[in-house]
């Protein structure tokens, strides 16, 4: 499973531990994007690749990872799952699903997730928690996986509740690649919130319910310490349009925080879903700005042993 993806990597440089690289996020962009055929519940052998190629990038950051496998419909799908920090000690997850929505690139949704949570790793490649830390690239999250039930978030989190694993919150990368500098570019599913949020689509979205607000604070004051793109939340009850599109929400059954980070799919990119979702329309530099952000947010929540976030 991982021969292709070990004679990619030989040929792909390092990335500095301390930066990260536009080119090397455009890389596994391209990579997960150009798949063929795509990466999505059809072709498990494509995932496949993906989780391969994943996996490796993991493990060159400094990552021991494993393989978390679950069945669907005769198939087998699988997770990758890297962690470290105390195993008795409360959680943070943070991941990004892998897997594409029908024969598409998928470049912003989810590549980009992914991309970012790769880069993260490395970021984080001498970091310690005070408490557990995972870093999980989810498959299935798409339809039909989505409407199954099926969705690899979902197993992950069952697999935590059967281990009596306490968490203290879990972020999902979702579409981090979007973003646009002119006016009118950032719309909302209530107009009304253009009110209060900017309307030019420039920004990273934190995106959970209200009883999630205390998290997204904290990790919205960790991000604008460590990085300078700008980040907003909302905080919103279960019922508002696109609030649990994405593996976030199979972690609130279970009585957890969690929320979206996210460059709002399609409230701003037109190209959600669609075969023009290719690398090219990406900001790698906007991307490589988030890490450092990311990396501060994910710090402040792992280094206390402090079970609930401020």
């Amino acid at each position: 499973m991982r021969a292709l993806a070990a004679a990619l990597l030989a040929l792909m440089p390092m990335a500095d531990a301390a930066a990260a690289e536009p080119a090397t996020l455009a890389g596994h962009v391209e990579f997960l994007a150009t798949l063929d055929p795509p990466r999505n519940f059809d072709h498990p052998g494509s995932l496949d690749r993906a989780a391969a190629y994943i996996e490796e990038q993991l493990e060159r950051a400094g990552w021991t990872t494993r393989e978390q496998p679950f069945e669907v419909r005769g198939n087998t799908y699988r997770n990758i799952v890297a962690r470290r920090g105390p195993a008795d000690a409360p959680r943070v997850i943070v991941g990004a699903h892998y897997d594409v929505h029908g024969d598409l690139p998928g470049a912003d949704d989810n590549a980009s997730g992914v991309a970012v949570l790769i880069e993260l790793a490395r970021m984080l490649a001498d970091y310690e928690p005070a408490v557990g830390l995972e870093l999980v690239a989810f498959t299935l999250e798409e339809q039909p996986a989505f409407s199954l039930g099926a969705m690899g978030s979902a197993h992950h989190a069952d697999q935590l509740v059967a281990a009596g694993v306490e968490v203290r919150a879990m972020l999902a990368l979702e579409m981090l690649g979007y973003f646009r500098d002119l006016p009118g570019t950032q719309r909302f599913p209530v107009p009304v919130l253009g009110w209060w949020y900017p309307t030019t689509g420039n920004f990273v979205g934190l995106i959970g319910r209200w009883r999630d607000r205390p998290l997204m604070q904290q990790v919205q004051a960790g991000m604008r310490a460590g990085g300078d793109v700008p980040v907003h939340y909302l905080a919103s009850p279960l019922d508002f349009p696109g609030l649990d599109n994405s593996d976030h929400r199979n972690y609130w059954p279970h009585g957890w925080p969690a929320a979206m980070v996210t460059d709002t799919a399609y409230y701003r990119n037109p190209n959600y879903h669609t075969r023009f979702d290719i690398p090219g329309t990406l900001d790698y530099q906007r991307m490589a700005a988030l890490v450092p952000a990311l990396a501060a947010a994910v710090r402040s929540l792992t280094q206390t042993e402090d079970a609930s976030p401020p």
